[in-house]
């Protein structure tokens, strides 16, 4: 249905601003009911694992078959949920966040295109067919971070975002290509068989976890692969919601999901997949801590929770990192809509410039402190309980769970940090603050919506209740069944209290100086707020040496290649010079000479035939006394022979 709403509007509607956003909202709303229906079903079965699959060949080489087909179980039904709901929150918000953009109709077709994207990735049944929609997934996010192109940020960080994640994707590849090689087929059950069976070594399960992986680092933006994300920023807010929260930073988590066997099989890949997760995690959560701009705060909370999911998976808990997938997308969507909200109304990302807002948009702060609270990790709300799963999740991992928990805390102050600093307080630009006002409904209804799910999406987890989440987030087909940790959700609860009351007393009390905390941690402030200078180390090590190379090359091009094409040049024009001389004054010359001889010959012989009689009676007379001459010469010397005998 976002396919058809995308050709639609390409075609038919785009010069119909109204009309397009209409359709791609009525699309991703069918979507999005079939998607619960589809969830019902399987619900109604009753806790059984139920996998649905349709295919059909596209390619048969030998013992080589292709299929294009989709497969729906359990989690791809709550992947379903989770992706249409946040697309259509995102295009209902933007009608009026994008109201009188230039280019309004073609915004709706790329918002279809990449939700048709992310749920053929979601549905896909091989491993095959999640790289086409992996690639179409980077295609369209590249198309709507750079949306505003006539802006040289925006350009360039589309660009980024499409090179870095290819680094992935190339790894990815390879994954797929020693796949066929070692197993022989893409299929996910043919494939997971196979690795079960126990046929195929250790080692080479390890180098296909790992490349899968390196897909995942790209899309999700792990480290060291995570530049990108922070420069996505550029894009329209709602796009920074739909990445960040439900489409493509979520594939990256979905698809080390979905192959989560490689890694139950290979504990080298499991780990290196935990300890990414981990580093991400905390390096994401320090930078977060002294960021201004809204969005980048976000961006790099977004890094950080991502970091949480692929910790969890990689220390083979399937349960906590879909579970935290799922919470994650609808409080992180919240917050980013938010954001849009307060950009909107004061026409800056600058929290600096913000201050008492929740006054005059008590929607929107409302709403995004309701989802602060969710990301916090706050009982009873949706974050709380998959928070506290992936907590748990490090048990037996002694530096995982001081880490994780380290970043719990982080987590609950940065948010606060950015809550107090917009929305309360005394303005800090009254200009600003006298121009905001609330956002309209269109923007003001999908945070509620989403409030509510940040709120409550979170208790089909409650430990001890058998139900959605005992199939839902299971792998294997073995129940999910969360229990109760105690001392995890003390612990991580007081932490998370301890983080808000920290941000609490700096931005809302003022009792302690933040600017005096920021001077006597100046080594370690400097390091967070240039996120540990990785940009300048990539501009330092690749970026510019490819700059340089790229030039040398150029002038390699410039001076020798075109150099020699051009001395080539210059002496087949100076030969041409030559033969055309010769061809002028020696061959022509020639031709020319033969011509100008029988032309004045002719000439001369014409001028005999006078027409007067005259002249004919004097030629003869002439004549005549010439042969005379000539036969008295010859009788002369016959004379002469004569004598001589």
């Amino acid at each position: 249905m976002p396919l058809l709403a995308f050709a639609v509007i390409i075609f038919f509607t785009r010069w119909k601003e109204s009309l397009s956003s209409y359709i791609s909202i009525g699309a991703i709303v069918l979507g999005w009911l079939a998607s619960i229906w589809i969830m019902i079903e399987i619900v109604s079965h009753g806790g059984h694992f139920v996998n649905v699959e349709r295919a059909f060949s596209i390619v048969t080489l030998g013992a080589f078959n292709l299929q294009l087909g989709f497969v729906v179980d359990p989690v791809a039904a709550m992947m379903l949920i989770v992706v249409t709901t946040v697309s259509a929150c995102v295009q209902i918000y933007s009608i009026g966040y994008m109201h009188g953009d230039p280019r309004f109709s073609r915004y709706f077709a790329y918002l279809s295109l990449f939700t048709f994207s992310m749920l053929g990735l979601v549905l896909a049944n091989n491993f095959f067919l999640i790289f086409i929609f992996w690639e179409l997934v980077g295609l369209t996010s590249y198309l709507l971070i750079g949306f505003w192109f006539e802006k040289k940020s925006a350009s360039d960080a589309g660009k980024k975002a499409f090179i870095t994640t290819k680094i992935g994707d190339l790894g990815f590849l390879l994954g797929l290509m020693l796949m066929y090689l070692w197993i022989g087929t893409f299929d996910y059950d043919e494939v997971f068989a196979v690795v079960n069976s126990g046929a195929v070594e250790t080692w080479k399960l390890t180098f296909i976890g790992i490349c899968i992986f390196c897909g995942a680092v790209g899309k999700s933006a792990q480290f060291p692969l995570h530049v990108w994300l922070p420069d996505a920023m550029e894009g329209p807010t709602p796009v920074s919601a739909l990445i960040h929260a439900a489409t493509m930073v979520a594939a990256g988590v979905y698809l080390v999901a979905k192959a989560m066997t490689f890694y139950v099989a290979s504990p080298t890949a499991a780990m290196t997949v935990a300890w990414i997760g981990l580093w991400t995690s905390f390096f994401a959560a320090s930078i977060a801590l002294v960021q201004n701009d809204i969005k980048r705060v976000l961006a790099f909370s977004t890094l950080s929770q991502l970091g949480y999911m692929i910790m969890a998976l990689g220390l083979t808990n399937f349960g906590a990192g879909t579970f935290h997938l799922m919470t994650h997308a609808f409080f992180k969507a919240l917050l980013f809509l938010g954001a849009g909200s307060v950009i909107h109304a004061v026409h800056t990302n600058d929290i600096n410039l913000m201050g008492g807002l929740l006054k005059k948009m008590k929607k929107t702060g409302g709403t995004f402190f309701v989802a602060c609270l969710a990301i916090a990790g706050i009982f009873p709300l949706a974050g709380f309980w998959s928070k506290d799963e992936i907590i748990a999740a490090t048990a037996g991992h002694p530096v995982f769970m001081v880490v994780a928990s380290l970043v719990a805390f982080m987590t609950a102050f940065y948010m606060f940090r950015l809550f107090f600093k917009t929305f309360t307080g005394e303005p800090r630009d009254q200009e600003k603050y006298d121009h905001a006002h609330e956002s309209p409904n269109t923007m003001t209804y999908p945070l509620i919506f989403l409030a509510t799910l940040a709120v409550c999406a979170g208790w089909v987890g409650i430990p001890g209740i058998k139900g959605y989440s005992s199939y839902i987030f299971a792998y294997g087909g073995h129940a999910h069944i969360p229990h109760a940790h105690w001392d995890v959700m003390i612990i991580s609860t007081v932490l998370a209290l301890m983080g808000i009351g920290l941000a609490y007393m700096m931005y809302y009390k003022k009792s302690i100086s933040a600017d005096a905390m920021a001077e006597r941690f100046g080594f370690l402030y400097r390091l967070f707020y240039n996120k540990y200078y990785i940009d300048e180390l990539y501009d330092v090590v690749l970026i510019q040496p490819c700059y340089k190379f790229a030039r040398f090359l150029w002038s390699f091009d410039a001076n020798v290649v075109d150099g020699l094409v051009n001395l080539q040049a210059t002496i087949t024009m100076w030969l041409s010079d030559v033969k055309y001389w010769i061809d002028q004054n020696i061959v022509d010359g020639i031709v020319n000479g033969f011509g100008l001889f029988f032309d004045s010959a002719s000439s001369a012989l014409r001028k005999i035939q006078s027409g007067r009689l005259a002249h004919y009676l004097l030629a003869v007379v002439f004549g005549l006394i010439l042969i005379g001459l000539l036969a008295t010469s010859n009788l002369f010397n016959w004379t002469l022979i004569r004598v001589g005998q």
